[in-house]
């Protein structure tokens, strides 16, 4: 569920009358804040605060604590809104320097007053210098209604929410100032009211992967038929089979024509099967055992348009429509209506606004009107990529990172989601979605913060490379949540 933030004072005030302390709501925020933090900085680094006199300055001193208990050097600097405050010191040392906002909360309405806006500025030159800001509920200059950020805002690269998911962080102006979302749990706050939509958060999405039976064999996981890859676009067709191994495909085959067959066969790792077909036809018509699963157009190129409009057509398994099937099938939109199994469009904004024709003015908006026009899901890639499904809530991703601005990360996200697809007893396609995304950004994070990659270094193959460690980290973290 997601709040506005006077609903979530609310259902605080619904708390507090319920019995439960302000100070152990603290205490509570203030934990799960140094708990993400720590997820990106595993070891002990440099951390300062800034803060002021309301409850979002309470948490960051309360996470400030826990970080120095944990060998963090720390320093904090106490700011008020008539005056920024003395002079201060950065935390001495090598690592990283994390700097918590702490400055405003969700009840903060207007123009910064001269001591937040200076404090805000100074914590936008350490950001320029290379520190890592953390926002506490929401970046300080962020308007907790109508979620446009002021002409100088803190822009934080992770936002530690507290609670609930609030409205004003999900909107498209804010993903700037927002960056990475992470909500932290309260328990003993509960919501009679909200909004349905729902943000990925491992607490929920990691039951959809669970542990696999120990009497299991590949043939349990899901044969995957990936129709991708052309002259000139092999590498997506690679990406893509790659991907779907990496996500626990069971059998994985790359379904080659002809004049792609040798350049595929022999560049695809060991582990996907390349079956030679003389027309896309034959992966409806030629098929001994039928795939529980299928991703078609990354790199399909438009030679073959009526065998792929078919497919989308008349593939009877899940099938994560992408690439260049997406183009093919704008310009042929009924096929969806007909479609003989559940489907998946995954547009980036550029093929999306193919089907609807004009500028996106609200991503969240555009991606439900899709899905109340066609009958598939959904899910719009963006720096907050947004999914939908008819009768369904809108589900907004959380992880990811501005690494993943690269050529061939739509390719392993089509992999996943086909190989996720395949599983027995695998959840609804939105769900589906839901997971894979949250995956490949995690996997991006992972190569970055623990493995040296940097926005510029990112591959897409290194998202492939940290698919496991993302779903350990996933099945690692909702356990956490799930514990309270």
């Amino acid at each position: 569920m997601i709040l506005s933030c006077e609903q979530m004072r609310r259902a605080e005030q619904d708390a507090f009358a319920r019995g439960v302390k302000a100070d152990a709501l603290m205490e509570l925020a203030g934990t799960g804040i140094a708990r993400e933090i720590r997820r990106f900085f595993p070891k002990p680094s440099r951390a300062l605060a800034f803060c002021g006199a309301g409850n979002n300055g309470g948490d960051a001193r309360v996470a400030l604590r826990i970080l120095h208990e944990a060998g963090w050097k720390v320093a904090v600097r106490l700011v008020s809104e008539a005056s920024g405050g003395g002079t201060f010191d950065v935390p001495s040392g090598s690592g990283p320097l994390v700097v918590l906002d702490g400055l405003l909360g969700i009840g903060a309405r207007g123009p910064l007053r001269e001591g937040i806006l200076g404090a805000v500025r100074e914590v936008r030159t350490l950001r320029g210098r290379g520190a890592f800001v953390v926002a506490m509920d929401l970046p300080t200059g962020l308007d907790p209604v109508t979620g446009v950020p002021a002409a100088e805002s803190v822009e934080s690269d992770l936002t530690t929410t507290v609670g609930f998911a609030k409205s004003c962080l999900l909107t498209d102006a804010a993903a700037n100032v927002v960056g990475r979302l992470a909500v932290v749990p309260l328990p003993g706050v509960t919501a009679a009211e909200g909004d349905a939509a729902r943000v990925s958060t491992p607490g929920w999405l990691a039951p959809l992967l669970p542990p696999r039976r120990f009497d299991t064999h590949k043939g349990t996981y899901g044969r995957i038929g990936i129709v991708a890859g052309s002259p000139g676009t092999y590498g997506a067709a690679r990406l893509c089979s790659a991907a779907a191994v990496a996500a626990g495909g069971g059998l994985v085959t790359l379904f080659a024509t002809p004049e792609a067959y040798d350049a595929l066969a022999t560049s695809v790792i060991p582990e996907v099967m390349v079956r030679r077909v003389s027309t896309l036809r034959e992966v409806l018509d030629g098929l001994e055992t039928p795939l529980d699963a299928a991703a078609v157009g990354p790199g399909a190129g438009f030679d073959r348009t009526s065998e792929i409009l078919a497919l989308v057509s008349q593939l009877s398994c899940p099938t994560v429509v992408d690439a260049d099937a997406l183009t093919v099938t704008a310009r042929s939109p009924g096929v969806l209506a007909g479609a003989r199994g559940p489907r998946l469009l995954t547009p980036h904004p550029g093929e999306f606004v193919r089907f609807f024709p004009g500028t996106i003015e609200d991503r969240r908006l555009s991606v439900e009107a899709a899905a109340a026009r066609w009958p598939c899901a959904w899910l719009l890639k963006g720096a907050r990529t947004v999914m939908a499904e008819a009768g369904l809530p809108v589900i907004f991703n959380t992880t990811g990172h501005p690494g993943m601005a690269s050529g061939g990360m739509g390719d392993v996200l089509s992999g996943v989601a086909a190989a996720l697809l395949a599983r027995p007893g695998a959840g609804s396609v939105l769900e589906t979605a839901a997971l894979a995304a949250w995956l490949c950004g995690r996997a991006a994070e992972i190569a970055i913060f623990e493995h040296g990659r940097s926005a510029e270094s990112l591959r897409a193959s290194d998202v492939i490379t940290y698919l496991g460690a993302a779903a350990n980290a996933l099945r690692e973290e909702g356990g956490e949540r799930n514990r309270g």
